[in-house]
């Protein structure tokens, strides 16, 4: 019985080859048909004959298997040459199946001659060759170095060892000048101190996005920072000993979209003078800023953690409701840290996406930093009148607002704010003048005024949710012998403008290329976009790019990507599916970028996610079209509803059946620019997929990033964003990695850098984990350091 038992393995092979062969055939033929390509027709119908055969027991099987592996092999390496992820979705199953016909149960049963089972696996270790060539070299990597030290450093108004706003300045470069940690040392770091906020995200309420970005603030010898559910923390910064906490008491049942808190703000006492009159001190002489969720501004006194009782008409915080139109709970409010100056307090906000066209106000205000009195307002809808407004009346509703980090130069007078884009942010047939001039741009504003100086848009009439992620750095560039004040703008869509920040004309050259055109009914797109000479857009996708675990789910993504409109970057929405790369997960987001000022350089992290963008008709203004399971529970509408527009829209990453990206890694980089000349000088693979597959594989493939770098002047850089639970340390002049710590929970913050009472550099990472990027959850603030001498 036995016996007759091993004599059926070649035929029960057989058809499961065949089975195999109708069902890779008809996806073939789906994808032929809708103009892709013709090789899983072709490899199909020889599966089919090669399982007909074995079924028959004829020794002619293994021969055609062998040559169908080698005609796949030349194929894979015509499309994508010796790149080892996309040639192991195309080579792995017929690999696994060559191995199977080897074994004796089949080829010995179906007869089949040494010359063909040699001829087999002859193929296989070609096929094994091939996949260690391509393991050996990347052709992703740009290896290069960026230049030393190019002009001198000045003084930036913040003590060395210190961290004073969420870009350490003002000026948001993210860069410390403390050098105790050199790529010949980074790599004995190791765990000085940790501290447990108690702050988890899972409470009931919780939105999906709830998350830990939080970049502490350091001054003295204490640090600051606020949790995502609105704690303000004070800390030991030698230790990490808690030295008082403040509960901010947010409202419940909000319509949060958001929990987060990207950090706190920092006013700095005031220097007594010899001519100055004596005058009472205020309660607060430094202060601490903390944004909240239901719409406040609250003042904390750093050394004690109470109210500023002279800020707010003695009640310590401001209502940002105030004046808002559209008064709905949890859906205005600002999940990043103000600008503080001498004299303001400058704030935006953030409202719900693509939710209706009847959001709040984008406006901006400035208040005066010591009572909290409105100075100015400046709303992008109604943008030439900046006065107080006034009580009883309300800002323009729906107006492109600023969700993101804004920087200041008090010495030109300017706030620099990145601006997001009108709801709904995938169309835009009945935008204004004032919000197609303001929607995804940079705007300079008069400090004194509010006034509008300069806007330069990065995106003309965005349809792509590419509104301007992150905080403008400024840096003082050496252009051809002459100091040039500039802003380096990160951007979703992949660009780095390099402006002029006195008048926002482009330092590095700015193009207009042309865009795909055809909208949605009722809109249009524009002729051109901008580009810069900076640019990380990457190669427009094919089908040879798309990819998958197996030939089986990589032929699924094939199908998909023939069926969606797609023409490159900037294809507008579509009825049918459009397909958007980068998506709006972006390239760049709200962690930005670091900038070197001495080496005048820039450590980025670029990212590459398609996302896939499909309109849906409405029929009225109240009919949930995105959810098919009823209203949905509590008090926040279906997201992506648009209610008050024409389309719904349903968005989403671009994956597989198997819920992996359909575009072949790598997503994500590190990457080192010349920001006087625009030159991309190294650019390397970043992160694994040990916290992202099933099993904990530590396969370097390149993973997202949410979080911005650090740099300093060791010549170090830092980054815990990545999607895999690790803090790494990177040489700056060739980006090689040179250390590396596990974190407990996802590191999806900035981290920061400062010296301890005891006279050593730390690095201090938060690892609270990130709700829709589905990292762990925790609670950890994480000191590092060389070991005490």
């Amino acid at each position: 019985m036995a016996s007759s038992g091993v004599l059926r393995v070649p035929k029960v092979v057989g058809v499961v080859l065949i089975l195999m062969a109708l069902a890779l055939g008809a996806a073939g033929a789906w994808l032929a048909a809708i103009g892709g390509s013709w090789y899983y027709v072709i490899a199909a119908l020889a599966l089919l004959i090669v399982g007909e055969l074995l079924r028959r027991g004829s020794p002619w099987a293994i021969t055609l298997y062998a040559a169908l592996v080698a005609a796949t092999i030349a194929w894979a390496l015509w499309e994508v040459g010796l790149d080892w992820w996309p040639l192991a979705a195309r080579l792995d199953v017929w690999f696994v199946i060559g191995l199977l016909l080897l074994t004796p149960w089949v080829s010995g049963r179906a007869s089949a001659p040494h010359s063909s089972r040699f001829a087999l696996v002859a193929v296989l270790a070609v096929a094994l060759v091939v996949a260690g060539l391509s393991w050996l070299r990347d052709p992703h990597d740009l290896e290069g170095k960026l230049a030393a030290s190019q002009v001198s450093a000045t003084p930036d108004g913040v003590p060395p060892g210190e961290w004073h706003a969420y870009g350490r300045t003002g000026y948001g470069q993210r860069y410390s000048p403390l050098n105790q940690l050199t790529p010949a040392n980074v790599n004995q770091l190791q765990v000085a101190w940790q501290f447990h906020t108690g702050d988890l995200r899972g409470k009931p309420g919780d939105p999906v996005e709830t998350t830990d970005e939080v970049t502490p603030l350091k001054i003295d010898n204490r640090l600051f920072l606020c949790t995502p559910h609105q704690s303000v923390i004070a800390l030991d910064a030698t230790t990490g000993a808690q030295i008082w906490r403040y509960d901010t008491q947010v409202a419940d049942k909000l319509a949060l979209q958001h929990l987060t808190c990207r950090g706190l703000s920092y006013q700095a006492p005031k220097a007594a003078t010899a001519t100055s009159a004596p005058a009472a001190q205020p309660t607060c002489p430094a202060k601490l800023f903390m944004p909240t969720a239901d719409g406040r501004l609250v003042a904390l006194d750093p050394k004690t953690g109470t109210l500023c009782s002279n800020f707010g008409g003695g009640k310590g915080q401001i209502d940002l409701w105030a004046n808002m139109p559209n008064l709905m709970p949890g859906s205005y409010y600002s999940t990043s840290p103000v600008v503080v100056t001498d004299k303001l307090v400058i704030i935006g906000g953030t409202v719900l996406d693509n939710l209706s066209t009847k959001e709040q106000s984008g406006v901006i205000r400035a208040f005066d930093i010591e009572t909290g009195a409105l100075v100015w307002n400046w709303d992008s809808g109604n943008p030439d009148t900046t006065t107080p407004i006034a009580a009883g009346e309300h800002y323009t509703a729906n107006s492109p607002n600023s969700w993101s980090i804004s920087s200041v130069d008090e010495k030109l007078g300017m706030v620099y704010v990145p601006m997001g884009n009108q709801p709904p942010d995938q169309w835009g047939g009945n935008r204004s003048p004032a919000v197609e001039r303001y929607s995804s741009s940079v705007v300079a504003l008069d400090l004194a005024t509010g006034k509008v100086r300069w806007v330069f848009q990065t995106v003309h009439h965005d349809l792509w949710d590419y509104d301007v992620p992150s905080q403008p750095s400024l840096v003082d560039l050496n252009i051809a012998g002459a100091t040039v004040p500039a802003l380096v703008q990160p951007t979703k869509q992949g660009e780095l403008f390099v402006l002029d920040r006195r008048t926002g004309t482009p330092v590095l050259p700015v193009t207009e290329v042309p865009a795909p055109q055809g909208a949605a009914q009722g809109d249009h797109s524009a002729p051109t976009q901008p580009k810069s000479a900076l640019s990380y857009e990457p190669p427009k996708l094919t089908g040879r790019d798309m990819w998958g675990a197996t030939m089986f789910d990589q032929l699924a993504c094939r199908i998909a990507f023939q069926r969606l409109r797609y023409e490159g970057r900037f294809t507008p929405p579509s009825t049918q599916g459009s397909l958007i790369y980068p998506g709006n997960f972006g390239t760049f987001n709200w962690g930005g970028v670091s900038v070197d000022p001495q080496r005048q350089i820039a450590f980025t992290t670029p990212t590459y996610l398609a996302f896939v963008s499909r309109l849906v008709p409405r029929p009225n203004d109240t009919s949930l079209m995105v959810q098919s399971d009823g209203p949905p529970k509590g008090s926040l509408p279906a997201l992506n509803e648009n209610f008050g527009a024409p389309f719904a829209i349903e968005l989403g990453p671009f994956t597989s059946p198997i819920g992996i990206p359909c575009q072949a890694p790598p997503w994500g980089y590190v990457a080192g620019a010349d920001l006087t000349t625009g030159q991309i000088a190294w650019k390397h693979r970043n992160g694994t997929v040990r916290d992202l597959s099933p099993l904990p594989f530590t396969f370097e493939m390149g993973v997202p990033n949410l979080g911005g770098p650090i740099t300093t002047a060791g010549g170090v850089a830092f980054l815990s964003g990545s999607l895999d639970n690790y803090v790494r340390a990177y040489n700056v002049t060739s980006g090689s990695q040179l250390w590396e710590a596990r974190l407990p929970a996802g590191g999806q913050a900035t981290p920061m850098t400062y010296t301890g009472a005891d006279g050593r550099q730390y690095l201090l990472v938060v690892a609270g984990g990130h709700g829709s990027t589905g990292t762990k959850a925790g609670d950890s603030v994480i000191a590092y350091a060389l070991p005490a001498k």
